[in-house]
């Protein structure tokens, strides 16, 4: 089991690391709480607030800080992009 050091700076190098390379138990906690979002949860991904965020995280049973860290990557690219 590798252990990510979560979160030992304040540069951000571990949220990094994670969205490039997660883990397969990090992958696995974002496909579960990817499969219980709603169509609408997930064609405005990058616009959930904290709350919805941390309601889908909760409601799949998985760890609340992981699953923001790929939300907000995922707003961050989106917004790169367009």
């Amino acid at each position: 089991m590798m252990i990510r050091n979560q979160f030992k700076d304040i540069k951000g190098s571990s949220e990094l690391a994670m969205l490039a390379a997660p883990t397969t138990e990090e992958l696995e906690q974002l496909r579960k709480a990817v499969a219980i979002m709603t169509p609408s949860e997930k064609e405005s991904a990058e616009s959930l607030s904290d709350e919805q965020v941390e309601k889908i995280a909760t409601d799949a049973g998985t760890d609340v800080g992981i699953f923001a860290i790929f939300i907000n990557g995922f707003a961050l690219h989106s917004k790169r992009v367009s």
